[in-house]
Parts: structure tokens; C-alpha cells; sequence
């Protein structure tokens, strides 16, 4: 074709006409070649070569060479009119070419005058191979089935067995065929499964071709596959001066000996009839058209076609009175027999697609909202719904025949609006479905991966591997795995056998990166390392190792995660980089307590206690170490306080290491150590309190930093701020929280009464009267003049950021204000009379009232009569009366009882800590004495608020009067 000056060649299929355009472009360019199908329109303005399907051939533009391919076909019962047309009008200026079977020679010479024939014979030999299983099929073969699901099954039962195929079916785009092919002819599958598509048009590295059936539905029946039709599929095998060999598979019947004769001779019955339908259309009316496409052939070459899809739409659409009605001139048959042959790519129903057909038509002709074209937004509503490339193969495929439909419409002219972009946007939504087709093809049926990496170690090549910042390798573009540090994951869904060929391939080609990896960890700061609570050695995300039991609690060893393959030096190396990196975070975060096992100053009971103490972490419970507490003198205690140790009255600890990151590590050591197979984990930071667990062992809590009251833990160094002020209360007679003790817990009332509890306190719950602040007195301008008076002339200051003015009082404040003044007066009055109850508040006192050390024995029965020890307030005794609570100064006790035994050190109250006073203060008197000789000097004083003013002070005046004293 070339070699003429213009040229068109009809093609059976638009994959090859695909093909084929490619080949011609690449010899010339794309400016003088044109690609016309049915679903595609590639027209340069300077063309000078048409490649084309059959049926789209353009006959009027003169072409000096036209060429038509398997012209045989014209005895297809479905396509073959459409080649007998070509046959008998197809004329080149200078030279007309049919190519096929030698089967069209009496045919030819029966309607074509003036011709000639040159026969090509074949340079290969094509023999008979017998019956074969698939999973004995050769390499390099291909297996033909004549149906979807057929296809389908055979290519999954060579996936498992042979590792994966490539699949081609009639079906499929160009770019889908394109792809699967160069799967097969790349060498990364060796088997190829097929539909009787492969029959024309495919030159391929086959060597051997196996039926899996000898039947077929050809779109009315099913039907025997007859010899020229078998001839054509078996003869991709072995072209050109290969050799190729044919056989049979599943269930499909040997061939009989003639059969077999046939093909390997390539000699079989001429053809004695070719279709035809008349090209001489009537468009006077529907049923004119549809007589004149009726009309019967008298030659005896020519048998009249059975109906085409394109007759049976045109015969369903013309009894539509809908569409009769709109056929009012020949022009308008002739529309509708244009729109009679979009084919039936979506193959759903012939009722569904004559109603999608009159639809359109309708919308041509000017009746829809189109006005002569079809409307532009059903267009791109159709084709955004096809427009997804989700789904499995069935979906996708579905996808691409329904938009093959659009793309035959956009490229009628004159039938869209914008039809190049129309034209692209259908074009590229098929490319689109066709990746995505290739991609579930390949990902089903071809273990592509395995494939490729077997030929590159059958071939003894250096493996190209790759890792990502994700961690994925790939090995020569194939995924193969992960690399988690210093360890490959293998990919988990292959298979077993797959799985041997991915790790010894991707391992083979690791090796250089392990040894670079090594190279950049053992550089790497320590600020890219971390632990896990549960002794993991991470390296960002990456797991590297583990810790281990050491020799001392503080010096954990630990384990390198490194896979063998990558040799000892770099699981060497990783080790030492992660002992590092351990050593300094312990070093780091425990100074302290290392700084003190190290301190030679310590001698005697303090070292000791100093070994304790770093062999609990920093932390110990003071009930564990009581004795050893009481046995250290002053001078010990104050050598271990340098170093920060804190004696306190509930634990003895380093509030240093309390901080959340040693917190966190002393866990992990600690777990370590005792050999726990599951570690405590620290809990988040900023607590003070954290739920109290039965199922937690109280020795987790402390390790922690916390102990457990109640149902809380609170934090360690909060409950010795709340200890000091304990201390400092009448744990005996009682005593009510204060806002400090609640901000110090960060608890509401009823939590701190049960926190309480948890530390050896009886909470008594009572009510009472909410009291209501009063008002403070009105004081006049002039009050306050003359109050700065007489203390200036008194000599006496006025305190610093106290302001004495006070706005003037309001007109109608007064009366309120004598109301004020008379409300005590009237109060009992008020109450009497049935007036509203005052607010009354909940309140808790706390008395010391701890466990019994030992379980009393049991007395026997109780007098009649008397009372129970739980129904007398804690603490009673019978010695008479005694004074209200309040109405006695603090500390006032009565005699004692004589011959009565002095009371024990730490009898009836809390214990006490070391630090109950401020560093560097002496002891002073027992408490016991104090209060004493505070009762024998003790003179009662009212409240504050009844004390006398003392008359020479008029600023003490004035404040009596604003409240403030």
C-alpha cells in the first residue's frame, strides 16, 4: 500500500486495524495516515492512507490501492455480506488486493473479471500433538475457549499451576489486548488463553495451540466449529519458519484422522456460496427500505443474508408509531437507518436497545431537548456513569461495551455538540476501563511478579531492587515485600511456592541495601530511636530489636532484629548502635540515682540503703524499708537528701525520677528484670489520680508513681503535699477538708472522703446550714476622711493596696440596709412563721482511724442493755461530761486518768514522715507536750469578730466597720 500514492485497506477487527494504523504511523508519521472504525476516527487533514475495519471503509474517495483482509469471511452467515460488497464495488485507481484462504479461488473467478493469484506457501510445519492436560501443557502455548466463562476458568487453573497467563478475547480494547499480548510476548507468562479471536490478525510467539472445545454460539445457535474455522486458530501456531503443533484439552474430543489431514495439509472445501444483502436501499418509507434490504439474489455464488442486528432494529423502530411518525421524508429514513446500525456492543436485550435507538432518534430529529443533536447533558450523565474503573472483571468489561455504544455515536458527525471533545472524553473513558480491565486480568490471572523474577534467576542476572520510604521493595518493578528495619516481610498473599521464589529473589537483591541501612542507623542520632513499653527498640516506625535482661536492673542488654541473610557484621553492628542507645537513655534519665551509687562518700546504713533504693528503681513503698529508715541517724539521711532522696511519710523516692520519661523506662526495666512476659504500662501524664484496678498489683502503682486510696491512686508526690497538711490537723477530734487539700487531689468532696478512706480515715458525712456572706457596712466619704485623719495624726500607716474609699451610698440602699441590720433580729420569727428553710451543704469530718493490727478475740455476750461501741462517737470515752467540740480551746484535754499508762509515740495518730517540717529545722517538742503547756498557759479568747477595738486605733475602726477584721 505504501508504494502507491494513496491507499485503504479493510481489516476483519479493530484490533488489528489498531495494530496495523501503529505500524504504518511508525514507517511514515502520523500527518498522512487516517484509523477509521467503528468506535474510532483518526483523520489528518493531509491523509493519504486509510487503515480501517471492513465495514467502516470509505469507498468514495478514489484511492489509487485498496486492499481487503480475510476476505474469506464473505461467507460468514453474520459479517460476510458486508465482505461480498467489498468484493464486488472495492476498486483501487491502480491496484486492488484480497487477501485469505486459497478456499475463495472458484468464488474470485466467479464474480470478479480480469483477475490474477499468487499463492504464498508457509515456511514452517504445522503437525498434530494429540491430548494434553493443562498442567502438562508446553511453554510458549496457548489455549482456546469459546466462551467468557470458559476462558475465565481455564486461565485460573493455569494461574495455580503455571504461575499465570495472559488473556485475549474479541471483546476486549485494543489497549486491553495490546497489554495482555505484550504480557505473553515479554516471556513474564509463558501460556496465553484465548477466544477463537486469535484466529486472525495475531502474530504471536505460539508454539503450541490446544482446543478446550470444538463448539461455539455463534449470537443464534451453538454449532460445531467447522475445519477452515479450526485450520484458521491452529495455524498461530509456529509462524514463519517455526513450527507449531495442535492438539486438545479438557474435554474436548481428539480430531479425527481427516480433520487432522486437513489442517497440517491446509487443504479444505472451497467455498460454493458468499452472503450478500442488497446495497441498492430504497428510503422512500421504513418499508420501503426494509423490502429493498429483503430483495432476493438470483446469482448462484450469492445466498442472501439472514437479518443482520442492523434489519431487526430497523423492523422493531418502524413499528413504533412514535417513529413513524416522525418519518415524513426519505432523509429521515435514511437518520433512522443510521441509527439502526449502531451495533449491540452492550448486548443486553434486543427490546433495550431498539428503545435506546428511539430515544436517540427522536432526540436527532429534533423532537428532544437536543433540537437536532443529542442533548449534552444525557450525554455526559451516560458517560459519567460509566466513568469508574471500580469492580471486578465482569463490571469493568460490562463498563467498557456499554461505552463503546458513545463512542460509536460521537463519532457520527454531526450528531453531538463538540464532538472532538466529546470524541476524546469517550476515548479516554475507554482507555481508562481498559488499564483498569488489564490491571484485574493481570492481578487474577498472572503471577506476573513470580515470573519475572524466575527469568532473571534462571539467567543468573543482578536483581534491581528498590525500597521506598514506606518500606515497600520491589525487585526489577515487581512488589515483592516490606522492609521493617532490618527484617523483610515477605508478601502474604502469595503463595507457598510463589513465597519461596519472592524471598530468595528479593534477598539476592537486598543484600547491598542491608549493608546501607546498617550503615545509616549506626550514624543515626539518638533523638530517631525510641522504646516501647512493652521493651521494643524502634527506629522511626521501623522495629530493630528488643531489650533484655542485663545483669543490673540498670543495665538491660538487648537483642537485634536482623534477618540472617544479612550477615553477621551488619546484625553486629545494629547491635552495638542499639546497646548505645539504651546505655545513654538510662544514663540520661536515672543520673541521679546513678550519681548516688557511685558516691564513695556513702558508708555504712546510707550505701546500703542507697543499693536498696537503686535496686527499686528509685521508688520503695516506706511501709517495705521501715526498719531500715528508723536505723539511719541524721547525718545519713541528710548525705542521701543531697542526692535528692525524699523520706516520705508514704514512700521513700527521687521526686526527680517521678517525671513521665523515667516513669516510662523504670517499667520497662523493671519488667525486665522480674521477667514478665507482659509489661505494666505508664499511665498518660499529668495525672494525679488514675483508677484504682483490684486486678493491678499494688507494686505496678508504685513503680508508676502512685498509690492506691479507695478506689484512686493518686500520684506520689501529690499525697505527700497532702500529708504535710495532715499533719498539721486534730486527726483526733476531727477535721474538714480544705480547698487546698481538694486543689492538691484535684477531687470533689465524696472523692476525697473515699481517698481518705484508702489512707486510714474515717469520713463522717453530716449536713448543715449553707452560710450566706454579709454584707459589709456602708462607710461615707466623710467616715473615711476623717478615718485617714486620726491615723495620720496617730502616726500609724495605712496598708499597702488597701483602698479606704467606698462609693456613696445609693437612695434606695438605705432602707436594705436597715433591713440587713434587722434580719438577725427577726430571723427565729421568720423560721416560725413557715418561711422558705435555708440552703443547707454536706460536709465530711476526718479522724484518724486506722486498721487493727491484730484480730481481737471474740468477747462473749453483751449486757443487756448496753450500748455498742459503733453507736458512740470515735473516740468517746466515759468520763463524764465534756464540753461541745467548739466550745473548748484546741488542744484542752482533761486529767488523766490516774495510774493510766502514758500514751504510746504513734498510738491514735497518722504516721509521720521525714520532711513533716522544713529542711534544716530541728525537732521541737512532741506534740503531745506542746499541747500541754499550750492547755496550762491557755487563756480564752473569743472569735475575732467579738474581740474589743481598740479606741486608740481608728483604722482598726474603720475596718471593723467595712468587715475586714
Amino acid at each position: 500500500m505504501l508504494t502507491h500514492r494513496t491507499g485503504v485497506i479493510g481489516l476483519p477487527l479493530r484490533l488489528l486495524a489498531r495494530e496495523v494504523y501503529d505500524r504504518v504511523v511508525e514507517k511514515i508519521g502520523p500527518s498522512r495516515v487516517a484509523l477509521v472504525t467503528g468506535e474510532e476516527r483518526i483523520v489528518p487533514e493531509r491523509a493519504q492512507y486509510w487503515v480501517c475495519t471492513t465495514e467502516a471503509m470509505p469507498l468514495e474517495i478514489g484511492a489509487d490501492f485498496v486492499c481487503i483482509d480475510e476476505i474469506q469471511l464473505a461467507a460468514d452467515p453474520d459479517r460476510g455480506h458486508v465482505f461480498t460488497n467489498r468484493l464486488l464495488h472495492a476498486r483501487g485507481l491502480s491496484e486492488t488486493l484480497f487477501l485469505g484462504a486459497d478456499t475463495m479461488r472458484g468464488a474470485i473467478a466467479g464474480l470478479v473479471s480480469n483477475h490474477s493469484y499468487v499463492k504464498r506457501e508457509r515456511f514452517s510445519t504445522l503437525s498434530w500433538s494429540g491430548s494434553k492436560k493443562i498442567s502438562r501443557m508446553p511453554p510458549r502455548s496457548a489455549i482456546v475457549g469459546f466462551s467468557v466463562e470458559n476462558v475465565y476458568a481455564i486461565a485460573e487453573l493455569i494461574r495455580r499451576q503455571k504461575g499465570g497467563c495472559a488473556v485475549v478475547m474479541g471483546a476486549l480494547s485494543p489497549r486491553t489486548r495490546n497489554a495482555q499480548v505484550e504480557l505473553y510476548q515479554n516471556g513474564d507468562v509463558d501460556y496465553l488463553v484465548a477466544t477463537d479471536a486469535i484466529g486472525m490478525g495475531l502474530n504471536l510467539d505460539i508454539r503450541h495451540v490446544a482446543f478446550s472445545a470444538t463448539r461455539k454460539f455463534d449470537g443464534r445457535r451453538m454449532r460445531d466449529l467447522n475445519p477452515q474455522e479450526i485450520g484458521q486458530i491452529a495455524g498461530r501456531a509456529g509462524r514463519h519458519t517455526e513450527n507449531g503443533t495442535f492438539g486438545v484439552t479438557g474435554e474436548a474430543k481428539p480430531f479425527s484422522s481427516e480433520l487432522i489431514d486437513q489442517i497440517e495439509a491446509h487443504k479444505f472445501a472451497p467455498v460454493k456460496k458468499l452472503m450478500w444483502r442488497n446495497d441498492q436501499l430504497d428510503f422512500a418509507s421504513a418499508q420501503a427500505l426494509i423490502r429493498s434490504l429483503e430483495r432476493p439474489t438470483y446469482n448462484e455464488w450469492l445466498s442472501r443474508a439472514r437479518d443482520a442486528d442492523d434489519a431487526l432494529a430497523l423492523k422493531a423502530l418502524a413499528a413504533m408509531p412514535e417513529i413513524q411518525d416522525r418519518l415524513t421524508s426519505p432523509k429521515r429514513v435514511g437518520l433512522l437507518w443510521d441509527v439502526c446500525r449502531i451495533p449491540d456492543f452492550r448486548g443486553i436485550s434486543e427490546t433495550d436497545h431498539a428503545t435506546l435507538l428511539a430515544r436517540i432518534f427522536n432526540h436527532l430529529v429534533g423532537r428532544g431537548l437536543g433540537g437536532g443533536r443529542i442533548p449534552t447533558d444525557w450525554l455526559a450523565k451516560s458517560v459519567a456513569a460509566i466513568d469508574r474503573t471500580d469492580g471486578d472483571i465482569d463490571q469493568i468489561s460490562r463498563r467498557l461495551a456499554f461505552i463503546r455504544t458513545w463512542t460509536y455515536i460521537t463519532q457520527r458527525k454531526n450528531w453531538v455538540n463538540d464532538e472532538s471533545h466529546w470524541r476524546n472524553e469517550t476515548r479516554a473513558v475507554e482507555d481508562r476501563l481498559s488499564d483498569a480491565l488489564h490491571q484485574r486480568l493481570t492481578q487474577r490471572f498472572v503471577d506476573r511478579r513470580t515470573s519475572v523474577l524466575l527469568r532473571r534467576l534462571k539467567q543468573k542476572e543482578d536483581l534491581v531492587a528498590e525500597v521506598n520510604d514506606k518500606g515497600e521493595v520491589t525487585v526489577e518493578g515487581e512488589f515483592t515485600g516490606r522492609l521493617e528495619g532490618f527484617r523483610f516481610q515477605q508478601d502474604a498473599s502469595a503463595s507457598t511456592d510463589e513465597g519461596k521464589t519472592l524471598r530468595q529473589a528479593a534477598i539476592a537483591a537486598l543484600k547491598p541495601e542491608f549493608s546501607l541501612r546498617a550503615d545509616r542507623f549506626y550514624n543515626a542520632p539518638d533523638t530517631e530511636m525510641d522504646f516501647t513499653e512493652q521493651g521494643g527498640l524502634m527506629w522511626g516506625n521501623s522495629a530493630v530489636g528488643k531489650l533484655v535482661k542485663g545483669a543490673d536492673p540498670l543495665k538491660p542488654s538487648v537483642e537485634a532484629f536482623v534477618d540472617e541473610e544479612a550477615g553477621d557484621e551488619v546484625t553486629e553492628k545494629v547491635r552495638r548502635r542499639l546497646q548505645h542507645f539504651i546505655d545513654r537513655k538510662v544514663a540520661a534519665l536515672y543520673e541521679p540515682l546513678l550519681a548516688m551509687s557511685r558516691d564513695e562518700t556513702l558508708t555504712g546504713l546510707a550505701r546500703g540503703f542507697a543499693f536498696r533504693l537503686s535496686e527499686a528503681l528509685g521508688v520503695i513503698p516506706r511501709e517495705q524499708i521501715a526498719n531500715e529508715v528508723k536505723e539511719l541517724d541524721q547525718e545519713a539521711r541528710g548525705a542521701l537528701r543531697k542526692h535528692g532522696v525524699r523520706f516520705g511519710q508514704y514512700t521513700v523516692f527521687l521526686p526527680a525520677l517521678l517525671k513521665p520519661a523515667p516513669t516510662r523506662l523504670r517499667l520497662v526495666l523493671w519488667s525486665l528484670w522480674a521477667g514478665l512476659s507482659e509489661f505494666p504500662e505508664s499511665p498518660p501524664p499529668g495525672l494525679v489520680t488514675i483508677p484504682n484496678i483490684a486486678e493491678v498489683p499494688k507494686e505496678h502503682y508504685a513503680l508508676s508513681g502512685y498509690r492506691p486510696a479507695g478506689v484512686r491512686a493518686i500520684r506520689i508526690d501529690m499525697l505527700e503535699r497532702l500529708a504535710d497538711i495532715l499533719r498539721q490537723k486534730d486527726s483526733r477530734a476531727g477535721f474538714e477538708a480544705t480547698p487546698d487539700m481538694l486543689s492538691i487531689t484535684g477531687m470533689t468532696l465524696e472523692q476525697f472522703a473515699d481517698l481518705m478512706g484508702g489512707l486510714g480515715y474515717k469520713a463522717e458525712k453530716s449536713e448543715r446550714a449553707k452560710l450566706k456572706a454579709s454584707a459589709a457596712p456602708v462607710v461615707s466619704e466623710a467616715e473615711v476622711a476623717a478615718a485617714l485623719e486620726a491615723a495620720a495624726a496617730a502616726g500609724q500607716p495605712v496598708p499597702e493596696g488597701v483602698s479606704l474609699l467606698a462609693p456613696a451610698p445609693e437612695a434606695d440602699e438605705a432602707p436594705a440596709a436597715a433591713e440587713a441590720e434587722a434580719a438577725p433580729e427577726g430571723a427565729d420569727a421568720a423560721a416560725a412563721e413557715g418561711e422558705a428553710a435555708p440552703e443547707m451543704e454536706v460536709f465530711y469530718t476526718f479522724t484518724w482511724a486506722p486498721k487493727p493490727r491484730f484480730q481481737r478475740p471474740e468477747r462473749g455476750p453483751r449486757p443487756e442493755g448496753a450500748a455498742r461501741r459503733g453507736d458512740r462517737p470515735q473516740g468517746e470515752r466515759p468520763q463524764g461530761e465534756r464540753a461541745p467540740r467548739g466550745d473548748r480551746p484546741q488542744g484542752e484535754r482533761g486529767p488523766r486518768k490516774e495510774g493510766g499508762e502514758a500514751r504510746k509515740e504513734f498510738g491514735n495518730r497518722p504516721p509521720r514522715g521525714e520532711g513533716g517540717k522544713p529542711e534544716g529545722k530541728g525537732k521541737g517538742p512532741r506534740r503531745d507536750d506542746r499541747r500541754n503547756e499550750g492547755a496550762k498557759n491557755f487563756e480564752a479568747r473569743p472569735p475575732k469578730k467579738d474581740r474589743p477595738i481598740d479606741p486608740d486605733n481608728p483604722f482598726a475602726a474603720l475596718m471593723a466597720l467595712k468587715g475586714k477584721v
